[in-house]
């Protein structure tokens, strides 16, 4: 169906200037002392914009933006999915435990064809993060497919696991290993389930937006082919590397191959099954990419098994990565960016490569591409290979230039961008350079909103889910760095410089969140929201 324009607000007064929205990607309100991030860096335009009247607090995390209990952490796909959307959809984990708890996975032909492959002299294999962060993945899911595996007396399964350390702590490999050790072997000796390989998440397998192939050039070479250090265990891998490295973490930890008295026990073959278990798309897509495409040249593949490959979910739902999933993902229809093509607004949304799909396809409802080309600009600054921690001014610099000359250029009336340094290098733990990625965020800030205020706009500043603002926590009185997402809020401010329009604080909303900002936004720019869309935060104050 497609959509009409959305409706003028009466007694809106249109000004020339634009509506500049930041994404402070990992940037929450804290507890305001030594362990909040955000509050120990010097942040003066931060710290003023927080005073505005038109600032509310919102919930990002949990129910707020569609994951099962407000225990959850948020993400920067379900928030920009969020702001995006305006209103609550199923996220990720809530899908994939709803269709388990329903045994709806298990009556797919997808499944049917794994199992198929299992009995019929094939090994299925399950890839993915070995953890119960719930952000990629949880430990609890893998443990009912092989419950369903087991039942089904599936002879082989191997398990390639990819080590957390940043939506957990830091350390924490062990337990999660010894957790899935204990699982395999209660199912007895019938059921011939081994862990395969492993390694980091940052090194082996789990890139993003093509950012750097050869994290998933190790992951394949250690999956599919056998290639890599051998261990006689995983948790002989992970035993091993701490001990080399005292300062070593899980997701830094380079790739492994477990090995037995014949070689590597868990190649793809032809004939296998494979399933990458993540249900989060952005780290998924890339090693999606290498076991579907046939011509596939981000790296040398040496040798493409014909195998039977799954994902836990869709991740691209555009670009059909990967053909076949267990689980449907959430239908976002009618986003904000849909409104507004349709209502004629030009808009330009800009990030550096690890953001830069969260102001694009996750704001889009997971939609690749423009919605309408002739109305749009997407604008993608690449990032820097190099650890967060050692430069974490990132491209905040460039993302900023960009947006100045847009603001300046006068071409577009929404613009949306997401400074992604908060979110990166908090989570690398390193206290002095998360102090500066958020000072770094606060001097972008002060640069963005003096060209909105030249140009008569509106400036709108708020963040994504936490992560600054806690950078560690005290436990046995030790210090531990949190390298995960928070559960605080995030400020959602409105500084309006147009001086066209009075708005004030809707406090009609109970329990703010960032499904709000789509309707508030639409408020903003002079338009009537949608009747579904979560309520505005902010009410125009008509003249009489």
């Amino acid at each position: 169906m497609t959509l009409g324009p959305l409706k003028v607000s009466i007694g809106y007064q249109q000004f020339n200037g634009p509506v500049v929205a930041v994404v402070m990607d990992g940037v929450g309100l804290g507890s305001m002392d030594e362990r909040d991030g955000v509050f120990m860096a010097y942040t003066p335009v931060l710290d003023r914009l927080l005073t505005e009247p038109l600032m509310v607090k919102l919930k990002a995390h949990g129910t707020a933006v569609g994951l099962p209990s407000d225990g959850d952490m948020g993400n920067s796909e379900v928030g920009h999915n969020a702001l995006g959307a305006g209103r609550v959809f199923a996220q990720g984990a809530q899908l994939v435990n709803d269709a388990l708890a329903s045994g709806a996975v298990f009556q797919t032909p997808v499944w049917e064809e794994l199992k198929r492959r299992g009995l019929e002299g094939g090994t299925l294999h399950f890839i993915g993060l070995l953890s119960d962060g719930n952000v990629h993945s949880n430990i609890a899911q893998l443990f009912l497919l092989l419950e369903q595996c087991a039942k089904e007396n599936l002879p082989k399964v191997r398990l390639h696991v990819l080590l957390d350390g940043r939506d957990v702590e830091q350390k924490s490999a062990l337990i999660y290993i010894k957790a899935l050790e204990e699982k395999i072997a209660g199912f007895g000796a019938a059921c011939d389930y081994k862990i395969a390989s492993g390694g980091g998440r940052m090194i082996t397998t789990m890139d993003r937006y093509n950012a750097n192939w050869s994290v998933v050039e190790r992951g394949w070479k250690a999956h599919v082919l056998g290639v890599g250090r051998k261990f006689s265990s995983a948790a002989e891998a992970v035993q091993t590397y701490y001990s080399e490295d005292p300062e070593m973490t899980d997701q830094y930890m380079e790739s492994f191959v477990i090995e037995g008295d014949n070689g590597p026990v868990g190649t793809v073959e032809d004939g296998d099954g494979v399933v990458l278990f993540n249900f989060r798309g952005d780290r998924a897509i890339e090693i999606s990419r290498a076991f579907e495409e046939d011509d596939f040249d981000a790296f040398d593949r040496v040798r493409k098994p014909d195998v039977f490959y799954a994902g836990m979910m869709q991740y691209d739902g555009d670009a059909l990565i990967p053909k076949q999933y267990l689980v449907q993902p959430p239908a976002i229809d009618n986003t904000l960016g849909e409104y507004l093509c349709a209502s004629k607004v030009r808009s330009y949304a800009i990030a550096e490569t690890q953001k830069f799909g969260h102001v694009t396809y996750f704001w889009n409802g997971n939609k690749s591409g423009y919605i309408d080309e002739e109305l749009e600009k997407y604008e993608e600054i690449l990032s820097d290979r190099i650890a967060f921690d050692l430069k974490p001014w990132m491209k905040a610099g460039e993302v900023t230039d960009k947006v100045v000359d847009a603001i300046n250029g006068g071409d577009f009336k929404f613009i949306r961008l997401n400074l992604a340094n908060g979110d990166m290098v908090g989570h690398t733990g390193v206290e002095a350079s998360v102090r500066v990625a958020v000072e770094t965020v606060d001097i972008c800030l002060k640069r963005i909103e003096s060209a909105v205020k030249k140009a008569g706009g509106i400036f709108v500043v708020t963040a994504d889910h936490g992560n600054a603002d806690c950078m560690w926590n005290e436990k046995n009185g030790t210090k531990n760095p949190m390298v995960a997402h928070t559960l605080n809020p995030v400020p959602f401010i409105v500084k309006d410089y147009s001086g066209a329009n009075s708005f004030t604080i809707n406090n009609t909303v109970e329990t703010p969140g960032l499904a709000n900002v789509a309707a508030t936004l639409c408020t903003l720019l002079g338009f009537e929201p949608p009747e579904d869309y979560e309520p505005s935060l902010l009410q125009l104050q008509k003249s009489k």
